[in-house]
């Protein structure tokens, strides 16, 4: 059975063979291994079921050895990932390949991580490994990356352009509007309020080819003065309003660098456009807020820029205005900082490339990672490449314009150089500590789309993957209307000038964006109630936008995208996140449990003292100190324990339902036993009426020298005992059941038995005639019998028994004539 280890994302940035170094920004995607125990020597890739869709091999290696594990197995190169099967092979076998004549492929990645793998001599197939991962991290066209092989497959894309015109709608405070193609088609998109419209004024990239297709400016400024304002700032990046607060009117605006020059020149434009970014009403009249100006860069660097024709603003030009620098430093220096940093995990982390634990590497075997020296040095080294305090001097930088946004509702002007990194980074994560619609899964997905796609951040140079600019398409744009301003390189648009120069276009690869969401996670390791997505989300984004399986990440800009087709012909990753997640619901790893909407409803301000950052350990340790790596493990314990609870209380519910339709059936059960005490009490009335009336018959009876016993048969039987006769024989009375009796469902009536004994009779008289005169009260001394057709007129016997149901006694029968007179 294959056990797969879950897929990475790692990009080949720097690839090494031997002593000789080959750089190359590179857009390679994923290194995966997977180990099947057992496996042949000679494996065929004709059946792999863990091939994606569209996904093929380009070369194998065989014998080929791990060197960061010591694992032996088969190496693949496909257009999309590398794989590496591990087979069970001898250690002698793997000790032979690590020998003085080993021949090594070092893989430089872009999420932390160094893989090494050894070849056997004389085989060549080093040397074809190579060539087949030079062909995929560096492909002629841009449309033979992966993306764009596999095609959208399920996961389609929407126009980000829609979703754009969206969020415009939300900051104007017009949500109730939903965008679609249509409307962008028609131009009925061109909405505003009070203080912000909507301009369709870069509709074909005229303005400004590295901005969105729709601008959110200040109403009170035409679309004319605009284009002048453009002219003053490098390549066309006017100011455009990022984020805007709908009742206090503080506005986070965007823009490049002026072109002031030495000479210190002016645009009235540009002037009064900054001036309508500030511009209020209170109580009816107009008014100015307070606005700063953020220039990311450090001051000597914006002087320096002086000298090429950009520069920094000056506050005497720029009514009620302060400038500010944040001393950020260029992607140069960031990319030179990811490498030491990366260099520093990769040398004092449990395993390392060369396959040695860092205990043994500095000779030491006590705690941590050697003696007390090495530790030391250790610490220093870190301190040395300088990641974390950059990720410091972002997190500060974007704390203080938040801060100045939120509390003095003032208006904030922020730009670097171009406008497309330290700026993306700074005005995304102010927005993320003001709105907390962009701390959700749609508004996260809003803001990176607003701030670093539509905006123009160039992802293929800083992430390294091929671009359109400067090879079949022209990009460039002259300012036509400035005779002196378009000698200055500060006002092409982006890439003509610099994708001439192959050394210096593949200098531009730098972890701009990288670095930005390190420091999301440091804002959601001190806020963890604020943020619906978890660290485990970032970290499965970040290796999807370095993977290039999706297209949303692709070139440089939108119309490059749109000249590519990427929206038509590439999956979309938001799409593969939320299907990821739909697959387990609230309980899915990217969901933080923790996540409070009434805790955090309003921005996020940290103090000073809370900004110090530290590793973040599931990006950045889980190559190097896959065990320490492991800071998540409480919260998947936690997720776990939610799950639990989320099925008891599912359970709890179903109990509780439960007992809610017990409740009612008892409730039914009362009512029913309430009817049927009710029939009882009904009966046991008629059975003590029944009663007192056959105390009455049987007293009336009794009157007439009766004796009368009760039994428990269906009839009544009257039995008459005559004392004068030495026999006693009973005679019987046919009865009519229509007449004497009434026929019960539950035949179990109440019945008596009569006995009649005659006591004071005369000798001379006849039975018979003392009979009936004993019974019938009708019947007279002297008289005849007044009921000669009655049954016991025609007995002859001496003995008369009578059979009646008691419950129809009262109602016993007689003809009629009886009780006629004569």
């Amino acid at each position: 059975m294959a056990a797969s280890r879950p897929s990475r994302s790692v990009s080949a940035r720097d690839i090494s063979i031997g002593c000789e170094r080959l750089d190359g920004a590179g857009s390679w995607d994923t290194l995966e291994w997977t180990k099947i125990e057992p496996v042949t020597r000679s494996v065929s890739h004709a059946n792999f079921e863990f091939l994606l869709e569209a996904e093929r091999v380009l070369d194998e290696g065989h014998g080929v050895v791990l060197v960061n594990t010591d694992e032996a197995g088969t190496l693949f190169v496909t257009n999309f990932r590398l794989l590496f099967l591990v087979v069970k092979v001898q250690s002698t076998s793997r000790n032979t390949n690590k020998s003085s004549s080993r021949r090594l492929l070092q893989i430089i990645g872009k999420d932390m991580r160094i893989i090494v793998f050894c070849f056997r001599p004389r085989t060549k197939q080093r040397r074809a490994i190579f060539d087949a991962l030079s062909r995929c991290t560096k492909p002629e066209r841009i449309w033979d990356l992966y993306a764009f092989t596999c095609g959208p497959s399920k996961f389609s894309n929407l126009s980000p352009k829609v979703r754009l015109l969206n969020e415009y709608f939300r900051l104007l405070g017009k949500g109730f509007h939903h965008a679609s193609m249509r409307m962008i088609e028609d131009g009925s998109f061109t909405m505003s309020n009070d203080s912000w419209r909507i301009s369709d004024i870069n509709f074909n990239y005229s303005l400004c080819q590295s901005y969105p297709f729709a601008l959110l400016v200040p109403k009170s400024v035409s679309d004319d003065e605009i284009i002048q304002a453009s002219n003053f700032r490098a390549r066309s990046r006017v100011p455009a309003v990022s984020w805007c607060n709908p009742e206090t009117g503080a506005v986070l605006a965007r823009s490049s660098q002026p072109l002031v020059g030495i000479m210190n020149t002016r645009s009235t434009a540009d002037e009064k456009l900054v001036a309508a970014l500030c511009a209020q009403l209170i109580d009816g009249k107009d008014s100015r807020r307070k606005l700063y100006i953020a220039d990311a860069r450090p001051r000597k660097n914006a002087l320096a820029n002086g000298a090429m024709g950009g520069g920094s603003e000056s506050s005497s030009n720029y009514f009620q205005s302060e400038i500010v620098f944040f001393g950020i430093d260029n992607i140069h220096a960031m990319r030179e900082s990811f490498a030491r940093f990366r260099d520093y995990l990769d040398t004092h982390g449990a395993a390392s490339s060369d396959g040695m634990s860092s205990f043994l590497r500095h000779g030491g075997w006590t705690w941590g990672g050697g003696n007390l020296s090495s530790m030391s040095a250790s610490v220093s080294t870190l301190g040395d490449s300088g990641w974390l305090i950059h990720v410091q001097s972002v997190l500060a930088g974007s704390a203080w314009i938040a801060a100045r946004v939120a509390l003095e509702s003032a208006a904030v002007l922020v730009h670097c150089s171009d406008g497309w990194d330290r700026t993306s980074q700074l005005v995304s994560l102010a927005n993320l500590m003001l709105d907390p619609y962009y701390r959700t899964f749609t508004g996260f997905q809003a803001l990176v789309e607003k701030d670093w796609l539509d905006f123009g951040h160039p992802f293929s140079d800083r992430v390294g993957m091929p671009s359109i600019s400067g090879s079949s398409f022209e990009l460039s744009r002259n300012a036509s209307s400035t005779g002196s301003f378009s000698s200055s390189p500060l006002r092409q648009s982006s890439g003509s000038s610099q994708a001439s120069n192959s050394s210096h276009a593949q200098n531009n690869y730098s972890p701009i964006f990288l670095q930005w969401v390190d420091c999301v996670s440091q804002l959601l390791r001190i806020y963890p109630f604020a943020f619906e997505f978890s660290s485990n989300f970032l970290v499965d984004f970040l290796d999807c936008v370095l993977s290039c399986r999706f297209g949303n990440f692709l070139c440089n800009s939108e119309k490059e995208r749109q000249i590519c087709g990427v929206d038509e012909s590439c999956g979309c990753l938001w799409a593969y996140l939320a299907d990821m997640r739909s697959s387990e619901g609230r309980s899915h790893a990217h969901y933080n449990l923790f996540y409070d909407t009434l805790k955090h409803n309003g921005p996020l301000l940290p103090p000073a003292a809370a900004l110090a950052p530290t590793l973040w350990p599931q990006f950045h340790l889980r190559w190097a100190c896959p065990f320490e790596s492991q800071a998540g493990e409480l919260e998947a314990e936690c997720r776990n324990m939610a799950i639990k609870f989320s099925e008891l209380q599912k359970a709890k519910e179903v109990a509780e339902m439960k007992a809610k339709e017990y409740l009612a059936a008892m409730e039914i059960l009362n009512v029913d036993l309430q009817n049927e005490k009710q029939v009882s009490s009904s009966a046991m009335n008629l059975a003590k009426r029944a009663s007192k009336e056959n105390a009455a018959i049987q007293r009336a009876v009794q009157s007439l020298g009766c004796r009368v016993n009760f039994t428990n048969s269906s009839d009544s039987t009257v039995d008459v005992e005559s004392s004068l006769m030495e026999t006693s024989q009973r005679l019987s009375l046919p009865r009519r059941e229509s007449e004497y009796t009434m026929e019960h469902n539950d035949r179990s009536d109440l019945s008596v038995s009569i006995t009649v004994e005659a006591d004071d009779v005369a000798p001379s008289s006849s039975p018979l005639g003392q009979v009936c005169e004993t019974l019938c009260p009708l019947r007279t001394q002297g008289r005849g019998c007044q009921w000669p057709d009655a049954a016991c007129a025609q007995l002859g016997s001496q003995f008369i028994g009578l059979k009646a149901n008691f419950d129809a006694f009262d109602r016993l029968s007689i003809y009629d004539r009886y009780f006629k007179s004569e």
